[in-house]
């Protein structure tokens, strides 16, 4: 009998303990596991073929785009980037900046313009300039004609009467043919933006000064889509005082 109660007891022992021993063992439900902090680097990537800062800032925003979690600053002043990020997140920022940052087409643009008068060539001028892929390029050609804007200054006058100009207010002003290009796109097809202005003295004054000219102005503002080596016409131009007028064509040519 007392072999038996000490059975029994032992059976109930293990019975009341085996529930709370086998909670202990079992982890609680809904209970985060803590992650490992994942490593951090930093590097610096210096830009090669950045030209102008929106280059840079273009860069810099799609890497934040791509790699939210990495944390990168740009540095105009080095045309450079600094990130800190996994050594995954630099893996793919250096594979997008290889992309990116690489070098501009450069090319050849050459303007004619050819002025005619009832139907026969009076002549023809011919503008090139060298222009970079995305960057605004321009090209100034004529004079600068002064203007006066002011009134001499009497006391200085009076001192020195043989120097009618002395103390006189002047403006200098361009006079002759300014164009602006700007040509993106490939070899497939080009995308061009053309800024021409014509300018010249006129004979008459403008009454409102003794000294003051009549400038006479044309401009033309175009764009335009244009293939390499095949001429474009941009525009035909009546110009002012006459019967003349002005065919302006432009070819784009690669040279690197």
């Amino acid at each position: 009998m007392n072999a038996l109660r000490i059975f029994v007891g032992l059976m109930l022992a293990l019975m009341l303990f085996a529930p709370g021993t086998g909670a202990q063992t079992q982890p609680t439900e809904g209970k985060a596991v803590d992650a490992k902090p994942s490593l951090e680097v930093y590097q610096t990537f210096y830009l090669t073929n950045v030209l102008q800062q929106n280059d840079l800032s273009d860069i810099q925003t799609d890497l934040r785009n791509v790699l939210p979690k990495a944390r990168i600053y740009g540095l105009p002043s080095q045309n450079a980037i600094s990130m800190r990020a996994t050594p995954e997140d630099i893996q793919l920022a250096q594979k997008i900046i290889a992309d990116l940052d690489r070098p501009r087409k450069v090319y050849r643009l050459t303007y004619t313009i050819t002025e005619t008068e009832d139907g026969k060539r009076l002549g023809a001028q011919q503008f090139s300039l060298i222009a970079t892929s995305g960057v605004k390029t321009e090209l100034k050609q004529g004079k600068r004609e002064p203007v006066f804007v002011g009134e001499n200054d009497a006391k200085t006058t009076n001192q020195n009467p043989q120097a009618e100009y002395v103390g006189a207010k002047v403006q200098y002003l361009d006079v002759g043919v300014a164009i602006e290009a700007t040509v993106e796109g490939s070899s497939e097809g080009l995308s061009l933006r053309t800024k021409i202005v014509q300018s010249n003295l006129a004979g008459e004054k403008s009454g409102v000064g003794p000294q003051d000219p009549v400038i006479r102005q044309t401009v033309l503002e175009e764009s335009s889509n244009l293939l390499l080596g095949k001429p474009l016409l941009l525009g035909s131009l009546d110009l002012p005082g006459g019967t003349r007028k002005q065919k302006i064509e432009v070819v784009a040519e690669l040279v690197q």
